[in-house]
């Protein structure tokens, strides 16, 4: 058996590390007083069915995250294998993430973007600290799914196809 390195000091190396699981995509996303708001999280992960939960991790240094927690609703898009532009939009740190961004928004705020392979309305369940990310826990309260589309997948610091 190989034996382990020392602990990793150096984020980059682990996040390189960290980069051989793959993951999908999401957008979270509402609607404020100025328009859409978002963000790309990869962290998305299925917590509870009963109550249905799901969690995102979002670093402690988004500025996004403060003006999205304050809505009572936000959409939740599992983004699909096509949109890998539309995740660097949103991922983006200056400009209008959402000018060339197709999506609709509900009547109780939440916003979703068009062509997903799910939707989700979900409120805020719970945060708990994470070390330099906060732990999301959003309930569910609406869903709308295509299975049959295929997800975005990032891995290796870049997006993937799944193999058929």
């Amino acid at each position: 058996m190989k034996s382990l390195s020392t602990p990793p000091t150096d984020p980059a190396v682990l996040r390189q590390a960290l980069g051989c699981f793959p993951s999908g995509v999401t957008a979270l996303c509402a609607l404020d007083a100025d328009g859409p708001v978002g963000m790309a999280a990869s962290t998305f992960t299925p917590v509870s069915l009963r109550p249905p939960l799901v969690s995102v991790c979002v670093q402690d240094t988004s500025s996004t995250w403060p003006r999205l927690r304050m809505r009572s609703r936000l959409g939740l898009s599992v983004l699909a294998e096509e949109q890998g532009r539309v995740c660097r939009s949103l991922a983006g740190k200056g400009g209008d993430r959402f000018a060339d961004v197709d999506w609709e928004a509900s009547e109780g705020g939440s916003v979703y973007i068009r062509g997903a392979g799910l939707w989700l309305d979900c409120s805020v369940h719970a945060e708990f600290p994470g070390g330099d990310h906060t732990i999301v826990l959003l309930e569910i309260h609406g869903l709308m799914a295509e299975p049959d589309r295929e997800p975005l997948v990032f891995h290796g610091s870049r997006f993937r196809r799944l193999a058929v």
